[in-house]
């Protein structure tokens, strides 16, 4: 079919503007990661784009020797490993039985569900919570308050439902329970749906710091991202003087800026080589699972 002159511009425009919001949204890390790799003049002498200027991995050095980047990597990997398993065993069993049929109450139960998206304790209670199960200052404490979500919960329910019926009615004939059908027919057609949750639970605890201020007191229990917002923000790495010593650096100080950049990038490279991986299943989880409600 031959294309009109409006169509045309409607596609130079979309492309466009694709591009513009690519190179907003691609400039920052560019521009982190080409700090960190500059010259500590050049940086903060404000010279730096996208490009390197006075090349030297210098900052990677400092960082790489400071005992805390390594533990917090330990204490992040964990943290999202375990989390991101419990998250999806939750998550899947309380979307299975919601997205049956046959479910007696499952309206209601959906609604009493949805309505904790509207409505929490807070945190002073949520902190009282964890204090009263002796969770303060511990490994479970990053996992458990955030075990379930209920808005993924949703959109996983909603993936079951577009499940063809008769898949499951086949495995019922076939002598099935209701665990045989999950594990055997739902989990397998709904690998989609379930690496999508799965990132998006992943990247949440990845990037997660605010849990671990307020309930870690432990620095040895501290994950990544609670040492980058202590170097970024407080601009403290055991008085940053520690850090700068770490290498020799010669004539030229090696100043915080440089180290702060070297850490976002520390701490953002994993997820960042992870998501090419899973950015397949994203589009055909997310959109199939919010067909219909």
């Amino acid at each position: 079919m031959k294309k009109g002159t409006s169509r045309y511009i409607f596609e130079i425009v979309n492309y466009l503007f694709m591009i513009g919001m690519c190179v907003v949204m691609l400039y920052p890390f560019l521009f982190v990661l080409a700090a960190s790799l500059s010259s500590s003049s050049e940086v903060s002498r404000g010279m730096v784009g996208i490009i390197p200027k006075g090349f030297n991995i210098r900052a990677y050095e400092a960082v790489f020797k400071y005992e805390h980047i390594w533990t917090g990597y330990r204490n992040t990997i964990l943290y999202t490993t375990c989390g991101t398993i419990v998250n999806l065993a939750l998550t899947i069993c309380g979307a299975y039985p919601l997205s049956r049929k046959q479910f007696v109450g499952r309206s209601a139960f959906t609604f009493f569900i949805a309505v904790t998206m509207f409505f929490s304790g807070g945190l002073i209670p949520t902190y009282l919570v964890m204090r009263h199960y002796k969770l303060l200052n511990t490994f479970w404490v990053m996992i458990l308050p955030g075990a379930i979500s209920t808005w993924n919960m949703i959109i996983m329910r909603t993936f079951f439902q577009n499940l063809p019926s008769e898949l499951e009615e086949s495995a019922i004939i076939d002598g099935c329970n209701d665990l045989g059908v999950l594990m055997r027919i739902v989990i397998p057609l709904s690998t989609a749906s379930i690496m999508t949750i799965g990132m998006f639970y992943a990247v949440g605890h990845w990037n997660a710091w605010f849990d671990a201020f307020i309930y870690l007191r432990d620095h040895t229990r501290y994950p990544i991202q609670l040492w980058l917002r202590t170097i970024v923000l407080q601009n403290q790495m055991n008085d940053i003087t520690n850090l700068q010593g770490a290498v020799d650096v010669g004539v030229e100080n090696l100043i915080s800026d440089t180290i702060k950049y070297a850490v976002i990038v520390v701490a953002a490279a994993p997820i960042l080589c992870v998501y090419p991986f899973i950015q397949k299943y994203f589009v055909k989880g997310v959109m199939v699972g919010s067909i219909k409600g």
